[in-house]
């Protein structure tokens, strides 16, 4: 647990000593100020509006006792959601369903009382319901986590450090008379290479908390074993049956459980996820205590 956690923190103090050391280069103290303000504007809304954005872009469709449950074939789905939520003592999320075949999930919101999770029909369809109650119980430990925070705050100077880095000649204005300027060879090797190490830094924040909210989830549920197993099914079906919304906004790829995107199973340091197999491993060496 507190591995993972630490792993992330690290992550975090590089990619914002990285933004110090762009901006000191590049942009100086009033370009790093300018680049942050940018970003951050960018991703507070994004912090509090993506949610709803997100779902109404997947077409996602609430399910509730009002609606009857989705005329009653969804019931199994939102119990289970709302008794893993007691578990983890959060606030019962909003449930929705997505009518896609791709078997995915993701969980979104700013904070455990704006939550929602959504599972699509393809994963109803291939998981049984002990391995659907993994999935969720990952879902909901992102949500126990915040990670749609951590996510926002490392985008938004994974955002910065991109902004100072094309335009820190720009931003340079922050360098005073006597002071000395960028070096043009360094500021086009930054230009280049600081947005990839910032994009690997924020991937490798990515893989962290999946591991986390698997660990989580595990213990959430009680059941490890299924979320293995889920995870093996998910992975398999999800590379045959493309997601043309996943395909059309690649950005929204890193909150599903599974990586959506066709042409995209990349290993190491360039994935958002983590390598399945790895995931499994981890959640079976779980299991022995349960």
């Amino acid at each position: 647990m507190f591995g993972n956690w630490i792993k992330t923190f690290a992550l975090m103090a590089a990619i914002t000593a990285l933004f110090m050391v762009v901006g000191g280069a590049m942009g100086g103290r009033g370009g790093m100020m300018m680049a942050l303000a940018l970003a951050g504007a960018m991703n507070f809304y994004a912090y509090w509006f993506s949610d709803k954005a997100v779902l109404k872009m997947y077409g996602a469709v609430e399910i509730n006792p009002e609606n009857n449950y989705g005329n009653g074939q969804f019931r199994k789905y939102y119990d289970t959601v709302k008794e893993l939520a007691q578990n983890a003592e959060l606030p019962m999320p909003k449930v929705y369903v997505i009518n896609e075949s791709q078997p995915n999930a993701f969980a979104t919101g700013r904070n455990p009382e704006h939550a929602a999770v959504a599972a699509t029909v393809g994963i109803m369809q291939i998981l049984d319901d002990r391995q659907l109650r993994g999935v969720m119980a990952h879902e909901l430990a992102h949500v126990k986590h915040r990670d749609t925070l951590i996510s926002t705050i490392s985008a938004t100077v994974a955002g910065a450090i991109s902004s100072l880095a094309q335009f820190g000649m720009m931003f340079g204005g922050g360098h005073r008379d006597g002071e000395d300027r960028p070096n043009p060879v360094i500021g086009m090797l930054m230009m280049f290479l600081a947005p990839m190490a910032a994009a690997l830094i924020q991937m490798a924040i990515s893989r962290g908390r999946e591991f986390e909210a698997d660990r989580a989830g595990a213990e959430i549920s009680k059941d490890p074993k299924a979320l293995a197993g889920a995870l093996e099914k998910i992975h398999n079906y999800a590379h045959q049956i493309p997601n043309m919304t996943a395909e059309a906004h690649p950005e929204t790829g890193q909150m599903m459980i599974i990586n959506p995107l066709s042409g995209q199973d990349l290993a190491g340091l360039f994935s958002t996820h983590p390598q399945t197999e790895e995931r499994i491993r981890r959640l079976m060496a779980m299991a022995v205590n349960y």
